[in-house]
């Protein structure tokens, strides 16, 4: 009989051996109270159907080699996509998150959706022809949109930032085409998941700010991304502000919007405006690099009013840490400055005494890291894994 809350099923067993928790069949058997036979005739399965490798290692004195049990992750494959509203990593990973090949490139994401689906899949075969790899390997392929996603449908849901997409068939159209499982998710949640399993694994509640041409939050809570009823949770861009600097109209069609008046956007429209030649956020940057005091104060300003509301966000979440990412991170102390002192202004001690708020320590890996943690997460969950192990019924 099983103890902990455990079934004994395959699935779960592999959920204990891919966390760590377990590493010899002995291991399993203290932890789950199964028999020694049903242990062995679970990791059977698993090893034969590829999930599990068991491995001899030759201890220091005489007797058997002790065997040691692991997730078998070099051989399954992910692709992967970050795509922003301008630019767009690619990657190909191993379930372990070894890079076996990557590219960036622009990728204007107010195109048809046809288009830039097309040009992902091209990139996707090019980085599996480069590696020389099958597709029949591919566990599955993540995807990061900058826009509210039906995770259950991997579809976009009404996004501002990409016009004519609302509904488009984003995961069902890259599995038809791939032939594997394909994921979809908004791409600050998978910032935010790609950096806490990569940077802050012991933290379970974290808070990812993306700044680029729009702004938006992945919430992770118990160490996975809270989406909301919706998919739209973390859409902070689109919080009011309280003293608005001008009647610039967002891109949702309201006036107020955080995300117009301290987005990478909306500072290179007001850098224009004063004459400065700045059309995307990498502009701003690169002019904040070069010391424009214009630029600079714009930013200052952009990341207080930043702070004002993530004062609200962290009173309602409580996170361990805040990660500040996208493009407008790589002006580093000069958006962090004034995220932290109206941060710490409005909030409590209580809340902050602990609170970190740092740039990204991935930078623009993240959400392709956070988009394989998903496909991993999604492939190999104890259902999914259950339910591909389960006997065919019966013909009749």
């Amino acid at each position: 009989m099983a103890r902990n809350g455990f079934t004994a099923s395959p699935g779960e067993i592999l959920a204990l051996v891919r966390s760590g928790r377990v590493k010899t069949r002995r291991d399993l058997q203290e932890l789950t109270g199964l028999s020694r036979s049903t242990v062995a005739l679970r990791l059977s399965r698993l090893i034969s159907a590829g999930y599990v490798r068991a491995v001899e290692q030759r201890r220091g004195t005489a007797g058997r080699p002790a065997e040691v049990l692991s997730f078998e992750e070099t051989d399954k494959l992910v692709l992967a996509a970050d795509l922003g509203a301008t630019h767009a990593r690619f990657a190909l990973t191993d379930a372990g998150g070894r890079m076996l090949g990557e590219r960036t490139e622009d990728l204007p994401i107010d195109q048809d959706p046809d288009v830039v689906l097309k040009l992902v899949l091209r990139r996707f075969r090019e980085l599996l022809k480069a590696a020389g790899r099958d597709r029949t390997r591919l566990a599955g392929v993540g995807v990061g949109l900058p826009a509210p996603v039906d995770f259950r449908t991997g579809r976009p849901v009404q996004p501002p930032v990409m016009p004519g997409w609302h509904g488009t068939a984003v995961a069902e159209t890259l599995s038809d085409a791939l032939g594997c499982p394909a994921f979809v998710d908004n791409d600050a949640n998978l910032l935010g998941l790609g950096e806490v399993r990569e940077r802050y694994p012991g933290v379970d509640n974290l808070l990812f700010v993306k700044v680029g041409t729009g702004i938006g939050a992945g919430v992770i809570l118990g160490g996975r991304p809270e989406r909301g009823a919706t998919g739209q949770g973390g859409d902070i861009g689109h919080i009011r502000i309280a003293r608005p600097v001008d009647g610039a109209r967002c891109r949702c069609g309201a006036t107020g919007c955080l995300a117009a008046h301290a987005s990478g956007a909306a500072l290179a429209r007001r850098l224009t405006e004063r004459g400065i030649e700045a059309r995307t956020s990498r502009d701003v940057v690169r002019l904040v690099a070069g010391g424009n005091a214009d630029a600079i104060a714009l930013v200052r300003d952009a990341g207080r009013l930043l702070g004002e509301v993530l004062a609200t966000a962290v009173a309602l979440l409580n996170p361990t840490v805040v990660v500040i990412g996208g493009d407008l991170a790589l002006t580093r102390e000069h958006l962090l400055v004034g995220v932290r002192e109206r941060l710490y202004e409005r909030t409590v001690s209580a809340l902050t005494s602990s609170l970190a708020v740092v740039e990204s320590r991935l930078g623009d890996r993240a959400g392709v890291h956070g988009a394989r943690h998903m496909v991993i997460d999604q492939v190999f969950s104890a259902e999914a894994v259950d339910a591909r192990l389960a006997p065919e019924p019966l013909a009749r």
